[in-house]
């Protein structure tokens, strides 16, 4: 066979018969010594079809419709590729498999396609390998890409193969400048869209990184945690509004479980196992690394879920945050705390502070490796060493 030739069979998948019978009919297409298969969505008996004339014996009105379909297919099909025969551009069977679908070829690919792309695929990952929150942030950063090339190229897209090291500098500049990101977020953000590229490249879009000379420059902000003595503050204040109080009391049962605010919000008395010393644990899968948390229910914090019956108040985030803030006010804290803060503030203060290693931290934080954790809390741990050792220098 010619390899600049285009070759189109029908083929009886045999070994998937339905309840009536019926076998599918897949087309395969070959070009340059490539194929691509696909199923065409019609059915067949068996014994109706002809591979040599690739058509449905023997003649009635329903052989006569099915191969009229078969024949449609191969006309469009032949039709994507003559199309694609008069671009310059160089093409295979995949391309010729997306124009016969009037989807766009590789050439043809813009950036929001590729989020697209990227965002549908992994839409049916979610509850499986990410959770909704981290797909949710792909669906954002395709909008602020959307709104950077709407102002800076007055267009509404651009070709994966027209991006440039200008591009994603011109990007990062609109994210300082026109939506007023903190450098941390710039990064975050850079990140993601990088991460677009690499799925455009595992996918055959692209060949190169065209990003591959940027520098994304990662910057470290420092952890906000509660002291020993601020933590007693929060814990033996008196407040008299009772929404305050149970802030309160979520806040430092964070403060010695861990928990991030989706654990809280979903923690039940099913969560409560004994464990293998004869103690209380709490069990459950951490929703944003899909890991396994086994923490051990500290007194303080065992003391709280009994107040609450086992059940603690639900509240959404953002006014969790807002009502903490109150506290932190009245305590007299001049630190930026939020809920995460009692995440941690377990870490560091009821933990490492405590000479516990950073391999068990990592363990019970449910970090996907110690890296994470020593990229967190590494400093911490040296500026402890640095107290304890201050009086032999």
């Amino acid at each position: 066979m010619n390899d600049y030739k285009l070759s189109i069979l029908f083929l009886l998948q045999r070994n998937r018969i339905n309840k009536k019978g019926k076998c599918p009919i897949r087309c395969r297409i070959t070009y340059f010594k490539t194929r691509k298969i696909f199923s065409t969505g019609i059915f067949i008996n068996p014994d109706n079809w002809n591979s040599s004339t690739q058509k449905a014996i023997p003649p009635n009105s329903e052989n006569t419709i099915l191969n009229n379909k078969l024949s449609l297919i191969h006309q469009q099909i032949d039709k994507a590729f003559l199309m694609l025969q008069i671009l310059p551009n160089d093409f295979d069977v995949d391309d010729i498999y997306r124009k016969y679908k009037g989807e766009d070829s590789k050439e043809e690919i813009t950036i929001l396609g590729a989020y697209d792309l990227h965002n549908q695929k992994t839409k049916k990952l979610i509850g499986i390998d990410i959770n909704k929150l981290s797909w949710s942030r792909y669906v954002e950063s395709r909008r602020k890409v959307a709104l950077f090339i709407a102002k800076f190229y007055n267009r509404k897209d651009v070709k994966l193969k027209d991006l440039d090291l200008k591009f994603i500098q011109d990007l990062e500049y609109f994210f300082k400048t026109e939506l007023n990101l903190r450098q941390a977020t710039v990064y975050r953000s850079i990140q993601r869209v990088k991460k677009i590229i690499q799925f455009a490249i595992s996918e055959n879009y692209l060949k190169t990184d065209p990003f591959h000379l940027f520098k994304n420059k990662k910057y470290k902000s420092e952890i906000v945690y509660l002291t020993q003595q601020e933590l007693l503050g929060i814990e033996e204040k008196e407040f008299y509004h009772k929404r305050l109080e149970k802030i309160r009391d979520m806040f430092v049962f964070c403060c010695y479980t861990g928990l991030a605010y989706n654990e809280m919000s979903t923690l039940t008395t099913n969560n409560i196992e004994i464990g293998f010393d004869g103690k209380e644990w709490i069990q459950m899968i951490r929703k944003k690394t899909g890991r396994k948390i086994s923490v051990p229910l500290l007194p303080k914090a065992k003391a709280i879920l009994v107040k609450y019956n086992g059940e603690l108040p639900v509240i959404s985030n953002q006014k969790f945050n807002s009502y903490l803030r109150e506290i932190i006010n009245v305590v007299g804290i001049d630190k930026k705390i939020t809920h995460h803060t009692a995440r941690k503030t377990f870490a560091t203060t009821v933990l490492l502070s405590n000479g516990i290693s950073m391999e068990v931290v990592s363990e019970i934080l449910g970090h996907s490796n110690i890296t994470v954790t020593q990229a967190h809390y590494g400093a911490i741990v040296k500026k402890k060493i640095s107290d304890e050792l201050k009086d032999f220098f």
